[in-house]
């Protein structure tokens, strides 16, 4: 007589098991690098490489005693940096993708702080960009961080809202009908 197949995971032999594991591993480590990259060229370059490209370079410095304002920026940089950790680690478990046009989330990502504001990757940056403007006591910056602010405005209203729509419908549809694009609000639950 024939031995049975095996009907459930935990009776398959392991060998067997590994292969979807180990490439979903590889997935994840490929994710995390490609993130990793993003983030040093992307949000590195708005926040550390370019601005001393485009306004004065001396005021870069780093400042030889901190002062109050230099403690009281601690607060929005760190704050802006765990916003946008937060929002890269919802892209890369949830949407399986990163933020850019080479690795496009797979799945809508309306978890974590997406459920409040839907574009608070960008808030966070902002949020940086003004603590980093209080750390060096730059007006100049605050005024880099709107004119930044606009730019992005453009390109989600342009490029990112209308490319999303054509690729996830009407679950994106609602989505945006239900959470405000800059202001944070009640939670979004996609469960009705």
């Amino acid at each position: 007589m024939a031995k049975p197949l095996p009907t459930d995971q935990h009776s398959v032999p392991s060998a067997h098991r590994r292969v979807p594991d180990v490439m979903s591993t590889w997935r994840r480590v490929a994710l995390f690098a490609e993130a990793v990259l993003f983030s040093v060229i992307v949000p590195g370059s708005v926040a550390f490489w370019l601005p001393p490209v485009v306004l004065d370079r001396t005021r870069f410095a780093w400042p030889v005693s901190w002062s109050a304002a230099q403690w009281t920026a601690l607060v929005p940089l760190a704050l802006g940096f765990a916003i946008y950790l937060r929002c890269v680690w919802e892209f890369v478990t949830r949407g399986r993708g990163i933020p850019a046009p080479i690795d496009h989330p797979k799945e809508l990502v309306v978890t974590g702080l997406y459920r409040y504001v839907r574009n608070p990757m960008y808030l966070g940056v902002l949020l940086f960009l003004l603590g980093e403007a209080l750390f060096l006591r730059y007006r100049d910056l605050v005024l880099y961080a709107l004119v930044w602010l606009f730019i992005v405005h453009l390109f989600v209203l342009f490029y990112e809202e209308p490319t999303l729509q054509r690729k996830f419908g009407d679950s994106y549809a609602r989505y945006r009908a239900a959470v405000r694009r800059w202001v944070p609000g009640p939670p979004y639950s996609s469960g009705g």
